[in-house]
């Protein structure tokens, strides 16, 4: 991130600005709506630059910018579309200790102006470092689209009551109660009643949520997919954005951490094979630990929480506590990674059943039914199962598996750095060595790329 986004504080601060035509009427059409104190400096102004003068909004000076007159000027504009004139007008702007934006001009400017979706107080600004003002316009448009004209109203009258609200104590309770107004109470009221009515409902809203008992701590156990933030199901995003603790897995991605609300506790519990592990017993502690608080805890895993997540034992912890909860199912990665290969996980006349298996458990390799998974056309997906690559290779070829067998491990899947690495059982520990992988990888038996898979026919009639 270049340029870090702030909300500046204008209010009876100058803000000059060099320039009388279109590049000028744009910047000024935007700074007229804050409460600054504006110059303007141009020999030959627009005429509404003009009318703004008349009607008191700014001060015009008919000259060319000079050293001094931005001394004391929060920002300066160089607006006059010449580029040698702008250059030179941040140079001198710069030297008075003003922060400084050369219109179009990127590299040049100390600061850049957002696209605004404007619903004073509310105001939302839109920015992509200048590489993309098309896109900037396309949010912007479907922003303003989105959010309702009278959103406006409805910040100006909730501020307002602002001091009122201390009286519910911080936290939550705050935060339930302005939920409440912003997307009930409040739109509800002024459709029925206009703003005097939203007035009204404030006070009763207040009333009920003083009077109210408190909330109970729940814990929402969350499949967090696979790691696209697209793939998140419209619940789980829900939870997490209303969320006031948020317990994660090692290998939920960061992407998906970000939905989580600025204010939430993160609590990192990851769980590494072969490797640093979180106590089970002590994620249920911390579970426990929070929802006896109060706080509305998600406890977010990787995929689905129902597919090697240790489930059963969180909630026999919640159980056993006297803690509610509930269960938000996620995108396995098998889904994911049959995605990512073009294939399906079943398939008439291949395989009408298909198997999930974990490559370790608590104990080490885990062993499984291996002489079934011999038979022609079986499918599995093997989860944790890339440290026992060797392990599972040895247990096939045993049990009289092929070794053309297809077996295609996937990293990351779904994610844009998601890698497919085919392979067959006769060189799967080796590849997946060569690869050498650091994210999650899943391994799919029996199942190779669409288009492997399409030429594998054609090959071993070639062969015979």
């Amino acid at each position: 991130m270049r340029h870090f986004p702030i909300f500046l504080d204008l209010r009876g601060r100058r803000v000059v600005l060099a320039g009388g035509g279109d590049a000028a009427l744009a910047k000024l059409r935007l700074i007229l709506k804050t409460e600054a104190k504006i110059t303007v400096f141009a020999h030959d102004p627009a005429p509404e630059i003009t009318a703004w003068e008349a009607d008191g909004k700014l001060r015009l000076v008919r000259r060319a910018f000079a050293p001094g007159d931005a001394l004391c000027a929060a920002l300066a504009y160089a607006a006059t579309e010449d580029d040698a004139e702008d250059a030179r007008i941040a140079t001198l702007a710069r030297a008075d200790g003003a922060l400084t934006n050369i219109v179009d001009n990127l590299d040049g400017s100390q600061f850049i102006t957002p696209a605004i979706v404007d619903r004073d107080p509310v105001t939302v600004a839109i920015g992509t470092e200048g590489a993309a003002p098309v896109l900037a316009r396309k949010i912007k448009a479907d922003l303003e689209a989105a959010l309702p004209p009278a959103l406006g109203l409805l910040a100006r009258i909730g501020k307002s009551f602002r001091s009122a609200v201390e009286a519910l104590p911080m936290g939550r309770k705050r935060r339930d109660f302005w939920q409440a107004y912003y997307f009930k109470a409040g739109p509800e009221a002024l459709a029925k009643e206009g703003e005097n009515g939203v007035e009204r409902a404030l006070g009763d809203l207040l009333i009920d949520h003083i009077t109210a008992q408190e909330r109970k701590g729940h814990v929402a156990l969350v499949g967090a997919g696979p790691g696209d933030p697209e793939l998140l199901t419209l619940k789980a995003r829900k939870l997490l954005d209303e969320a006031d603790v948020v317990i994660h897995d090692r290998l939920v991605a960061p992407e998906i951490l970000e939905l989580a609300r600025r204010e939430a506790t993160l609590l990192n519990v990851g769980k590494q094979g072969f490797g640093p592990s979180t106590r089970q017993e002590d994620i249920g502690a911390l579970m426990v630990e929070h929802a006896r608080t109060g706080a509305q805890v998600v406890r977010l895993k990787s995929g689905d929480p129902g597919v090697y997540g240790r489930l059963d034992e969180e909630l026999d912890a919640l159980d056993e506590n006297g803690i509610g909860w509930s269960i938000i199912p996620g995108i396995t990665a098998a889904n994911a990674a049959a995605a990512q290969l073009g294939q399906s996980l079943t398939k008439r006349g291949r395989n009408s059943a298909m198997r999930f298996l974990t490559g370790h458990d608590v104990k080490g390799f885990a062993e499984h039914d291996w002489r079934n998974l011999t038979k022609p056309g079986q499918v599995a997906a093997i989860y944790m199962g890339a440290k026992g690559a060797r392990f599972i290779q040895g247990r096939m070829l045993m049990h009289g598996a092929s070794p053309d067998t297809p077996v295609t491990a996937v990293e990351n899947a779904s994610r844009a750095d998601a890698r497919i690495i085919e392979s067959t059982l006769a060189t799967l520990p080796a590849d997946i060595d060569a690869a050498r992988t650091t994210g999650p990888v899943i391994l799919m038996l029996g199942l190779a790329p669409r288009e492997a898979a399409a030429a594998l026919p054609q090959l071993q009639e070639e062969l015979a």
